[in-house]
């Protein structure tokens, strides 16, 4: 039995997620909130307008699942062209690299789908709740019907752009205006169903409620940026030598006679910050580059007659030794920065040159798997195929097969497909060779596709002729 008098070691619990007080963003104006704005304008005239744009009797863009074609603007890509997948990948990989090595979280503050939806949603916010101070009473208030439809009125505006967002989201795999005959007649399918509530879902939890709490904690961008940080990458960067020690003070005396600095620790760099940090601190993983706390720092410096750029885009070494911004402009071209240009541009001029030189035809040899050879009515040897053609373009063409590598081989008779537009035909094409021509085994022939009224659409792929 344990011994009743031994006092007994206490552990502390240790919490895994320590809960944070909400962050009540105040507006703030200027000409990185206007950029902002310009950036969240773009992204959604894209996301909500794209789908709608009809190209070639279809929508512009559209992943089609269940045929197995993505159409983009003029192309059609089938699932044998995932090699553009793959690539699309490797550069936004290393557009990521190159866009944080010389401008921080550049993306993370204006064109990322969270900060975008944010600042929807908080738009959206301070119309129906009003600015900081009141919805900081509004939620410390006693519930009653005036809150209640201020709060219910919001979150149904919300729910009105996150459900937008979903069914637009599903309008890229399935054709848009299908989609919206389909919603009005409360004819969905089950899929279309769950993807519309699904993303819309995610749409209103992550700019709603999850906000910040997504890039300090879920994504993982902000887990590694500081390995793609240099010193001379552009962050917003705190003048420390310039505005410490802060403090309030009176304006009728400079601020160096009161022995302060330019920071009249007014807080409102942290009033702004969509994040809730404060700049001050120095570079933060928090810290998504989005300016808000510059905008208003700037019109604080002017309310104060000090010079602007006490909070500014810099760099770490521009702000230590006080460089100017032609420096800062000068050591954007150092080595790992040309090296990452030198990759993405090489790596997109070819991938530009091969879209735009790509034929708009696919063709797969298979040989005829009950015989590797036979003798044909008038004596010569002959060989199956079956040749499968993929129609990569928009419009019905007739493909014509010739083959060649073999003296005197020659088709059985005259091979010619008509393949629907973005479709898919296939053709069984006997190849024939006059015994005693070579010797025997395998010998490599060449079948050649063209289109018939387009030499310049045209297809070689390789096979093997068995001569037993």
């Amino acid at each position: 039995m344990p011994n009743a008098s031994k006092p007994q070691r206490i552990i502390p619990i240790q919490p895994l997620f320590t809960s944070e007080p909400k962050v009540y963003p105040r507006s703030v104006k200027g000409l990185f909130q206007r950029w902002r704005w310009v950036f969240v304008w773009l992204t959604q005239l894209v996301f909500y307008g794209l789908c709608w744009l009809p190209w070639n009797g279809r929508q512009a863009v559209l992943f089609d699942l269940d045929a197995r074609r993505f159409y983009v603007f003029d192309f059609v890509l089938w699932p044998q062209d995932t090699i553009y997948l793959a690539v699309l990948l490797v550069l936004s990989a290393l557009a990521l690299f190159l866009f944080t090595t010389v401008a921080g979280r550049v993306w993370c503050g204006y064109t990322c789908p969270q900060t975008v939806y944010t600042e929807l949603f908080l738009w959206i916010e301070k119309r129906v709740e009003g600015d900081r101070a009141k919805r900081i009473k509004l939620d410390a208030a006693p519930w009653t019907p005036r809150k209640l439809a201020i709060k219910g009125t919001k979150h149904l505006l919300w729910l009105v752009v996150a459900l937008w967002t979903g069914f637009t989201f599903v309008g890229y795999f399935t054709p848009v205006r299908e989609l919206a005959d389909a919603s009005l007649n409360l004819s969905l399918s089950g899929w279309e169903t769950f993807w519309v509530l699904f993303y819309g879902g995610a749409t209103y939890g992550n700019a709603g409620f999850m906000r910040e709490q997504m890039c300090k904690y879920i994504c993982p961008y902000a887990q590694f940026q500081f390995v793609m940080f240099d010193p001379d990458t552009l962050i917003v960067a705190y003048d420390e030598a310039r505005g410490e020690p802060r403090g309030g003070r009176s304006k009728k005396l400079a601020a160096r006679e009161q022995s302060l600095g330019d920071c009249i620790d007014c807080t409102m760099c942290v009033q702004v910050c969509p994040t809730g940090i404060d700049i001050r601190h120095g570079l933060q993983l928090e810290c998504i580059g989005c300016a808000a706390c510059i905008d208003v720092c700037d019109q604080v410096m002017d309310q104060m007659n000090y010079p602007r750029g006490l909070i500014r885009y810099s760099t770490e070494n521009a702000v230590k030794q006080g460089a100017s911004r032609a420096t800062i402009l000068r050591r954007t071209l150092r080595p790992r920065v040309l090296i990452y240009s030198a990759v993405f541009l090489g790596l997109l001029t070819a991938t530009v040159w091969s879209l735009a030189t790509r034929v708009p035809l696919k063709v797969d040899v298979q040989r005829d798997r009950a015989a590797l050879a036979s003798e044909a009515a008038d004596g010569s040897i002959e060989n199956t195929f079956r040749l499968q053609l993929i129609n990569a373009s928009e419009q019905s063409r007739i493909y014509r097969v010739s083959v060649a590598g073999l003296d005197g081989i020659r088709l059985a008779e005259r091979v010619e497909v008509n393949v629907a537009a973005a479709s898919t035909g296939a053709a069984t094409v006997r190849v024939r060779v006059e015994p005693g021509t070579t010797a025997s085994g395998s010998h490599p022939i060449r079948f050649t596709v063209a289109d018939a009224a387009d030499a310049a659409i045209a297809v070689s792929e390789e096979a093997k002729f068995w001569i037993p």
